[in-house]
Parts: structure tokens; sequence; C-alpha cells
């Protein structure tokens, strides 16, 4: 009777096998990153059914495939979990690259005058009748004065122009595109002084083109909206854009706003759809090859029962292949670089004297965290500056003494983060979602912030390796495209810092290997999708990148170069080179 247990436990174990030696595809020979805490890198990886049978040793591996088993020899290469965005806007992204558009390049006025004419005459510039630019710097608010001298007279007297702030919550119209929209000397002079402190004006309170927050709002949605096809196109273009860099699941940070909308005072209607219907037309087509978290932008001072029509927008777009609701996108402030300074500071801005804006209502803020969870929504938040980093994790601490059980809320961006509240982040279970392409010593982070601000606030811009030291998950970021969606980029500048003016903050410099896992499985926690993919665990969805280099042993410039040389998504591949 003795055999009996070791019989049944050796049948068992030949059962097991041969339960699991039916794999669709195997790729071996290679480094193979699970993105499993704690495990070492492997050589090989099986996929059934388009999900992980197994990862481990080529022999393991090549004992489950057969006769019509795919084989894919890695000769060596590293493969990865696809990569994961917890903060972008792809649609948006795909259809600036699409059109007219500076990538943030600051040409002196005379080159971007002709810059703009040859871009007008490749029938790239215009949308409707409106000359318009996307990806323009910030650096271009400081000379409001001479691009009007530049776009105000001769070819443009007459001619609409708009340049969109890269940033997406600035930009500069000339006087032709203002005499459309009636924004005049009396109307600044007749608005409220924070509604005034969004438009560049004189002494007399004539606008001199630039705009801010939600008066840039009114301006960009003058911009003819384009047609369906157009940005069905563009949607397209966002899955494969993603796909070549690696990426296969993003959260959509303004999934329910549309080109006519003011996101910065957003107030979401059962007719907020945004891009919803494209991506549903894309999942019914075949080619949402991704998986979208879409997050329903919600405004900052709602109240609990405004979520309503939140779900109400999420249920239309219920059991869509690829899309996942997992919660609500919130503003609390704005941006830090002069002239916008709508980030929220603990101490006053030095030229100002004034502390940003915050734009929840701190008395009321967590009440809406609570009602969010009482959903099984999270919450993810803009805080850009030290004091809506502190206001946002408030709101949070409210809703744990109420349950003391984390929820995966996420806060991005954090340019600005106090010291007291790097722990808070683990005690709250609060997600750092960092667009850490932006940890670069360039105008951003120097010219525009360092005479503004106060130094010990300074000194804490980006303050990733800070946050990861006192044990807060760290995810990764694009933005897009506020900055490039290729998570490679981003994960070499974390490490070095460094940019066309110095090194910004050494100390807050963060390695590799935890920038692997801010967009692998922790990115997966902020989606609410780590039981479906981020690590290459048995069960889990087989998305999967092979690179064209050592990522483990490359230098920093050499991984800020890195190529995916295949994206594989549930198992098929999506993305290979051109031959």
């Amino acid at each position: 009777m003795r055999f009996i247990p070791n019989l049944l436990a050796a049948a068992l174990a030949l059962s097991s096998v041969q339960a699991m030696a039916a794999a669709d595809l195997v790729l071996f020979n290679g480094k193979v990153f699970t993105a499993e805490p704690g495990q070492a890198l492997v050589q090989a990886v099986a996929v059934q059914d388009g999900k992980i049978l197994k990862a481990g040793s080529d022999a393991e591996i090549n004992a489950l495939a057969d006769a019509k088993t795919q084989r894919i020899d890695l000769a060596g290469k590293v493969l990865m979990p696809g990569m994961i965005d917890t903060h972008s806007h792809p649609v948006v992204g795909a259809f600036d690259s699409m059109k007219a558009n500076l990538l943030d390049e600051v040409k002196p006025l005379p080159e971007l005058e002709q810059w703009l004419i040859e871009e007008d005459k490749a029938g790239r510039a215009r949308a409707g009748d409106v000359i318009s630019v996307a990806g323009v710097s910030s650096a271009y608010w400081e000379k409001s004065r001479e691009l009007g001298k530049v776009f105000n007279q001769g070819l443009w007297a007459d001619q609409p122009i708009v340049f969109s702030g890269i940033d997406g919550h600035t930009g500069w119209a000339n006087n032709a595109m203002l005499k459309r929209l009636d924004i005049d000397t009396a109307l600044v002079k007749s608005l409220p002084e924070k509604e005034r402190g969004y438009i560049g004006h004189e002494a007399d309170f004539t606008p001199n083109g630039y705009f801010a927050e939600s008066r840039w709002d009114v301006v960009r949605n003058g911009i003819p909206a384009p047609s369906p096809e157009a940005m069905l196109k563009a949607a397209r273009e966002a899955v494969k854009i993603n796909n070549q860099f690696g990426v296969t699941a993003w959260m959509d940070a303004a999934a329910n706003g549309g080109s006519e909308d003011s996101l910065f005072d957003f107030h979401a209607t059962a007719e907020s759809v945004g891009v919803l219907p494209l991506y549903k037309e894309l999942a019914q087509n075949g080619e949402l090859s991704a998986h979208v978290a879409a997050l329903m932008v919600t405004n900052p001072k709602s109240k609990p029962a405004d979520l309503e029509v939140i779900a109400t927008v999420m249920k239309q777009f219920e059991g869509v292949p690829n899309l996942t609701f997992p919660g609500v996108k919130v503003f609390v402030d704005g941006i830090l670089e002069f002239p916008g300074q709508t980030a929220a500071v603990v101490v006053p801005y030095k030229n100002s004297h004034k502390d940003g804006q915050l734009l929840t209502d701190p008395a009321h803020f967590g009440e809406l965290v609570v009602a969010a969870e009482k959903r099984g929504w999270i919450v993810h938040m803009h805080a850009v500056g030290d004091r809506a980093v502190r206001e946002a994790l408030n709101g949070v601490a409210y809703a744990r003494k109420l349950s003391p059980i984390p929820v995966p809320h996420s806060i991005a961006h954090l340019q600005l983060v106090n010291p007291k509240e790097f722990a808070r982040f683990k005690q709250l279970g609060v997600i750092a979602s960092m667009q850490l392409l932006w940890a670069t010593g360039e105008s951003y982070t120097v010219e525009l912030v360092k005479p503004y601000i106060s130094a010990f606030a300074y000194g804490y811009q980006y303050p990733a390796r800070s946050l990861h030291n006192a044990g807060a998950t760290i995810a990764g970021g694009s933005d897009w495209p506020v900055s490039s969606a290729n998570p490679f980029n981003a994960i070499a500048q974390a490490s070095t810092r460094k940019g066309p003016l110095g090194v910004l903050n050494a100390k807050e410099s963060i390695d590799r290997q935890t920038m692997f896992y801010a967009y692998t499985i922790n990115a997966a926690k902020t989606l609410r999708l780590d039981q479906q993919i981020g690590s290459l665990a048995p069960g889990k969805q087989a998305d999967l990148i092979i690179l064209d280099r050592d990522v483990f042993k490359v230098s920093d410039d050499e991984l800020f170069e890195t190529k995916v040389l295949n994206t594989f998504f549930a198992g098929k591949q999506v993305y290979a080179p051109a031959s």
C-alpha cells in the first residue's frame, strides 16, 4: 500500500507534463526577464493558446514542443514581457505626429516662419482654415510679443494661427485667431483675477496671444475638429507606434475627453465618450493589439453622485475586447514652468508670490476617493507641485481611515515631492507613475523653474530614488505626446538624468532593473491588470518583446537607443521591422 501514493504522484506528474506538452510557440536560447520579483533570468518561454505556459530552461521548454510547435531561436537575445505605459494620450499623440509638429524644437523666429510656410505647402499645417502646429516648446511663451511681431502681420495678418504647447496646458494664438474667438482687451479686463492669469496680457489688458489651462482650452477648442476618418487613422497609428516601441498596454489618461472638451475644467456627460468609440472600432476589426485601460476624467471638485454619469459611459463600452475601465482621472493642479506656474506649491513662486492652482477641494476630495473605491475604481491623479502631491495623498489617507485595505490609486508626474510625503506612498499603497524621460537638465527643469521656486523644492524634482528607497511602487509612463512613447528612452534617462543643461539632481538616479519592473509588473498593477499581464507567469497573456541588444549589460547611452525586433500580443506577432 505504501507504493500507491508514489504511483499516484508519478501518474499525476506524467499527466501534468502531457497536459503541458502542446505549446503553440516556444522561444528558446535567450535571456528572458520574466518580471516575476526575485526570479533570475531564464532561457526560454512556452506559449499555448496565447498565454504563458511556462518560463524556464531550454531543456524544460523544448520538452513542451511537438511537431506542430513554432520554434523561435532567440540566439542569445533578450526577451521581456510587453512594456506597459501608465499614463499616455496615444490617439492625440499619433494625430499630432501626422501633422505639423515642432517636437519641442526651438527654432529662431525667422526659421520658424519659413518652416511653417513649408509645412503649409506640404499640406500638414491646416485644420480647416486654421494653421495649427503641435509640439511647441514652452520656451516660446517668453517671446509672445516677438511671436506677435512675426505672425500678426504680412502673410499672416488675416490667417488664424494656433501654436499648441507640447505640455498640453499652454499655447499661443495670433490676432486673427483671437478675433475669431472674440478674445480682446475688454474680455480680459472683465475676467476674475484667477481666469485673467491664464491669459498673457499687457498692462492695459491687451492679450499677447499666450494662454494657459482653461483659457487655453477655449482657444484649442476653436481649432476645427478632425474628421472621424482622421481620428480612426490616428487611433490605428497609435497602436502601431506603441507596438513598435514594444508597448502592449497603456492607461489612456483622458479616454472620455474629446477635442471639443476643456479637460482642465471638465464636466463629464453621458455623451462624453472621447476616443472610446475609436478603440471599440479597432477592437471589432481585430486591430487593437494592446490592452487599453481607459481612465475617465472627472472634475476635481466632483461630488460622489457625479460619478454616476461616468458609470453610464463605461456601460456603453462593456465587453469590448482589450478595453478595461480601472477608474477615474483627476487634475489636482497644472504645470510648474514659467509663465504657466499653475502647479500647486508649498512655498509660493518667487516672482508672483502665489502658490499655484490647487484644483481639488481639500475638505471634500477624500469623499470623492471613497466614492470611487465603493464603485471598485481607482483614482489616478495629475499632481506636479509638492502641495498638489500632498493634497492628493491626503485624499487617499481619508479613504484609508474608513477602509484600511490599500487600493492601487496612483499619482502621475510628481515633478516636486516634499520629503515628508515619501513614506506616505508605501503607507497608503499609492503608486508613483513617473515620466522619467523628463528627469533631465533642460529648459523645462532649469531655466523655466529654478529662478521661480524655493531652492529646497528645486532639489527634489522627480525624486525617483527617494520614493523607491521609501518603499514606493514606481511605475513608468510617457505622457505621450508630451514626450516620446519609447519606454527605453525613459529607462535610460532615469539612470543618467543628464540633459543639455547638465545632470538634474544626480542623487535621484534610479537603476535600470528597477525601471524594468516599473514598465512591467508595477505598471500592470497600476492598470489593475497584474493578474492578466505584466510578467511571464503561467496563465498570463503572452505579450512579449525581443530586443536588439543586451539591455542588462550595455551602457546607458546604448540602452537609450534600444530597438524592439519583435512584439507579440497574445502569442501572435504584431510588430517586426520591415525587411
